[in-house]
């Protein structure tokens, strides 16, 4: 027996057009899953069903809001009906809002909180009744470093993924009897399209500031890639993993172990 297969099983990771939750949906189609995603603007959605036929991916995708109770479970409901009982939720849909506490709203600070950890609440919520009925699943929370770290400007989002850490561990505690496993994968600094221009060299052939500060701080001695989360998401979603539950896999290249490099 491969306790790394997915095959037979149907995995739902919401917002996953590119970058992580692409990467971590195409190792799990890999790992023989059938891939289903959503996205809450049909320009996202066609973009996502584009990359993955790209990749020879039959993905099925969904138009959705995650913080829409009322359309996540029709979405559910949708998907069992399409495609099959979801037996891996991955729960990656987010933000980041990077504004200084003081000068940030109220409504962005909502808004943050709402994407980031009532949204892996509402797909959960509706996703666990099927994996009771089915025997047992799998729910991934993508968390952060900020599940355990603090840093200037994302009050918001450290906040949110604090809190989805402890949903995380609530979720095994509460549903660890009907053998459902709920852990998080908290990547560290992943080099993106996103994050392209902190990584850019300067004029005068140095780095850029913020690289030279990750650097510092990364026992590696690197960013992290989407490709370096795709086996933490294979081993988590798999029967590898049925007797680890509660547990955030931080995938950091070891800044959380790591003080920093002294000043020279």
């Amino acid at each position: 027996m491969n306790q790394f297969s997915l095959k037979g099983k149907t995995a739902l990771i919401t917002g996953a057009v590119y970058g992580i939750g692409f990467a971590i949906a195409e190792s799990l189609a890999e790992a023989g899953a059938t891939i289903v995603f959503n996205d809450r603007s049909q320009e996202g959605l066609d973009r996502g069903l584009k990359a993955y036929r790209e990749k020879d991916i039959q993905a099925h995708g969904y138009l959705c809001d995650v913080t829409d109770e009322t359309a996540v479970e029709n979405m559910i409901g949708q998907i069992k009906e399409e495609v099959g009982s979801i037996d891996i939720l991955v729960n990656n849909a987010g933000i980041i809002k990077r504004i200084p506490m003081i000068e940030m709203s109220a409504a962005d600070f909502r808004q943050v909180i709402d994407i980031d950890l009532n949204g892996p609440f509402i797909v959960s919520k509706a996703v666990i009744p099927q994996m009771i009925e089915n025997g047992g699943g799998k729910i991934i929370n993508i968390c952060s470093m900020m599940s355990e770290l603090g840093r200037e400007t994302v009050s918001a989002y450290a906040a949110a993924k604090g809190g989805l850490k402890m949903l995380t561990r609530n979720i095994a505690s509460e549903y660890g009897k009907y053998n459902i496993q709920c852990n998080g994968i908290g990547p560290g600094y992943i080099a993106t399209p996103q994050t392209a221009p902190l990584r850019e060299k300067q004029p005068d052939g140095s780095r850029h500031p913020f690289d030279q500060f990750i650097i510092a701080k990364t026992p590696a001695e690197r960013w992290g890639t989407t490709a370096d989360l795709q086996g933490p998401a294979v081993f988590l979603a798999s029967p590898a993993s049925d007797f680890v539950n509660g547990h955030i896999l931080y995938v950091d290249g070891g800044i959380l172990a790591y003080i920093g490099k002294q000043p020279e």
